[in-house]
């Protein structure tokens, strides 16, 4: 059934719309668009419009195959109502690989034929209130990250978290200075790297070679030596404010929510000498950590059950300091996309496990939990709640306009005796963030 372009002649909040049509420049292969208009624009007089064309070769990626990558990418465009997504069907016979590589600034000639050629497609596609001004004006945006090339290890599915994507990236971290990663990511939120470690090439003799290796034709291994997920460092320098007391005890205890790929759970234990707990609610996740990124059973006792019941329980249950923990860290983003991308759940911040959280630590403990702020009403109310619960309240600002990074207390701290130092927490980039500790 042909479809009725009138239906896109106004804005219809959350309303997702993909189809297909032939390549104006190819004609035997065929272009999937995806039309989608925001949720947070109902009541706009005069609603904005943006074309995004699919960069080559990623057109099976779920940040732009799926309504929710879609979705996140829409939400970083506060003003646009409507984000029209045009690339080659990924589903259309073509052989979309696994592996990506950049596509070569020649390359670019091929993505402005197809804008002048799909111009009256996004006319027919625009609401009926736009001015020919408005419509003519309609921007045709590039989708850009610091991916150079990358390839999938494995697709899995979990049964709390849903289906997962495992893969090994190079990535640009400066001009001419490239990195291989190897990243977690979620279906329902694509365009958010769960975790993320560095890797290396299992032969050294690579090391000596002048051009890097080729992500398909290269053995990786973790490299657990550095803390690359942006806001972990952060959270890892916060444990300077953990008070003396422990040093009464052999080894600092930690409890960790939210594994992921494990990379914080394996820096405690391996580089700071903790004992770790772990709570993970999805055992394939936890699979897939031990499988890929180098968690070791060795590293940390974790528990495969929901952290609020972790938290409830073990406060509960645990008699005296010696069971308690010295930090308690909280790494866990929320599972709606329609808020975008946030963190923690707003279930994790309700007053009971606050308190359950401030039971299961010791005396000099901290409460360190990385947050993304929705907004900034969102972000006043939930240190609000920290204040009513715990002594004093630290912060962060991790620095790339997203993360911060809450550190508190169960009990008043005096900076001057802590027991973690500048020479406890190395490398340098540790020490940049204790710096950067400020108290609210």
């Amino acid at each position: 059934m042909a479809l009725d372009v009138r239906i896109f002649e106004t804005i219809s909040p959350s309303r997702f719309i993909s189809f297909t049509i032939p390549n104006p420049i190819s004609p035997l292969q065929l272009l999937r668009v995806a039309v989608l208009d925001s949720p947070l624009h109902s009541t706009l007089s005069s609603p904005r419009v943006a074309v995004t064309l699919v960069p080559k070769h990623r057109e099976a990626d779920w940040i732009f195959s799926t309504e929710s990558g879609h979705l996140q990418l829409l939400l970083n465009l506060p003003d646009i109502s409507r984000l029209i997504l045009i690339g080659d069907d990924p589903d259309g016979g073509t052989d979309f690989p696994a592996v990506y590589h950049r596509p070569i600034p020649e390359d670019s000639n091929d993505s402005e034929r197809l804008e002048l050629r799909v111009k009256p497609l996004v006319v027919a596609l625009s609401p009926k209130t736009l001015t020919r001004d408005e419509i003519d004006d309609v921007p045709f945006l590039i989708y850009e990250d610091d991916v150079v090339s990358s390839v999938e290890l494995e697709k899995s599915v979990g049964p709390f978290v849903g289906e997962m994507v495992i893969e090994d990236v190079e990535i640009e971290i400066d001009d001419g200075v490239r990195e291989f990663r190897r990243r977690l990511r979620f279906k329902r939120m694509p365009n958010l790297v769960q975790s993320e470690i560095k890797i290396v090439t299992r032969s050294t003799d690579s090391s000596n070679s002048k051009s890097l290796p080729s992500l398909t034709r290269t053995e990786f291994t973790p490299d657990l030596t550095e803390l690359v997920h942006p806001y972990l460092a952060p959270m890892v320098a916060s444990l300077s404010l953990i008070g003396s007391s422990h040093m009464d005890k052999s080894r600092p205890k930690a409890l960790c929510i939210g594994v992921g790929g494990g990379g914080l759970l394996s820096f405690l234990r391996l580089h700071l000498g903790f004992e770790v707990t772990g709570v993970e609610i999805d055992p394939e996740v936890l699979r897939v950590a031990r499988h890929h990124f180098g968690l070791e059973e060795s590293f940390a006792h974790v528990h495969v059950e929901d952290g609020i019941e972790f938290l409830k329980r073990f406060s509960s249950t645990c008699d005296g300091e010696n069971t308690k923990f010295d930090a308690l860290m909280v790494d866990l983003d929320s599972t709606d996309p329609i808020h975008g991308v946030s963190a923690p759940p707003v279930d994790f911040v309700a007053r009971d496990v606050l308190l359950a959280a401030r039971a299961v630590l010791v005396h000099s403990g901290v409460f360190v939990i990385n947050v993304i702020p929705p907004n900034k009403t969102f972000y006043q109310e939930l240190k609000d709640e920290f204040r009513q619960v715990f002594a004093d309240l630290y912060e962060i600002d991790v620095g790339n306009g997203e993360n911060f990074v809450l550190i508190a207390t169960a009990a008043p701290r005096d900076r001057k005796n802590n027991s973690f130092t500048r020479e406890n927490l190395t490398p340098d980039v540790l020490v940049k963030y204790i710096d950067a500790i400020q108290k609210i």
